[in-house]
């Protein structure tokens, strides 16, 4: 094991600024707990199991595994500590109010494009419920026991995943194009993993380059493994009427809308959208919608 205390620049709502890694409350590679936060992941260095204990103005992290060093080192970017909100000028008084109720939440940079990706790939196009499960049991059969004190799992190894059947990956409820596209990022997890070092707006528009992965995917990614304060959820099924309903008083589920709503935050819109998200607020529900559904599938 190794530890390692890291100092709190500003105060950060260190749970709610790692809720985006959390795939559900019975996600296998990640615990909230009363014994702190728990994260297994992979990175270039090896797999590594990380503990988050708050402690006032301090945050003692630990670490087991072979990549454990690593993984101490991307700390203060995991909690947001690097988070760039230079810029930021919430002149909406309801935006300005949600920033000094909820700006302890940042934006994470955890560097797991590909972890981040197959996660949101699994759920495009269908319900939350459907996404978790199939993100569940894929752990469940190609992950493996995370080092340290722990019964998390690791995320599979992208070769393993690369080399995973299509059958294999539809018992789990994932159709033929959802599977393919989650191959492919596995196929090309380095280079995907690579672009965690180049500037976030950089490191976003590359992800689009990538076959199956469109506006509402890459945002996702950036948003909780690239620090991009300006991703913006495009193609979501509830954001479009929950932003402009916040922001302008009229509920409008289009994209367009949603970008001029934002328009005046440029550069920072995806903070503006958590920070909507973090408060819980939404327009009115007038029935069941589909789940968030990636452009580039259309």
């Amino acid at each position: 094991m190794q530890q390692r205390t890291v100092v709190l620049p500003f105060p950060i709502d260190v749970r709610g600024t790692l809720t985006g890694l959390r795939r559900g409350p019975h996600d296998p590679s990640c615990r909230f707990g009363d014994d702190g936060i728990w994260r297994a992941s992979r990175s270039p260095a090896g797999p590594a199991t990380v503990r988050l204990v708050l402690d006032g103005d301090r945050v003692e992290a630990s670490a087991w595994g072979e990549g454990a060093e690593a993984a101490l080192d991307a700390v203060p970017n995991l909690i947001g500590i690097h988070d760039d909100d230079e810029g930021f000028d919430p002149r909406h008084p309801l935006v300005a109010r949600l920033w000094r109720d909820f700006g302890d939440r940042r934006i994470p940079r955890s560097g797991a494009v590909t972890e981040s990706l197959v996660s949101s790939v699994l759920e495009q196009r269908v319900t939350t419920f459907e996404a978790r499960r199939a993100q569940q049991q894929l752990v469940a059969r190609w992950g493996e026991p995370a080092p340290g004190p722990t019964d998390l799992l690791l995320p599979p190894d992208p070769e393993v995943l690369a080399g995973v059947a299509y059958y294999d990956l539809h018992v789990l409820g994932v159709e033929r194009k959802r599977a393919d596209t989650v191959r492919r990022v596995a196929a090309n997890a380095r280079r995907l993993d690579a672009l965690a070092a180049l500037p976030p707006a950089e490191a976003h528009e590359r992800l689009l380059h990538t076959m199956g992965v469109g506006p509402w995917t890459a945002a996702m990614v950036a948003l909780v493994a690239l620090g991009d304060p300006d991703a913006v959820p495009v193609g979501d099924a509830h954001i479009p009427a929950d932003v402009t309903h916040v922001l302008t008083g009229v509920a409008q589920d289009d994209d367009d809308a949603l970008l001029e709503a934002l328009e005046p935050f440029a550069g920072q819109r995806g903070r503006v959208v958590s920070l909507i998200v973090a408060a819980g607020l939404h327009a009115p529900r007038h029935g069941p919608r589909y789940a968030p559904r990636d452009l580039r599938d259309q």
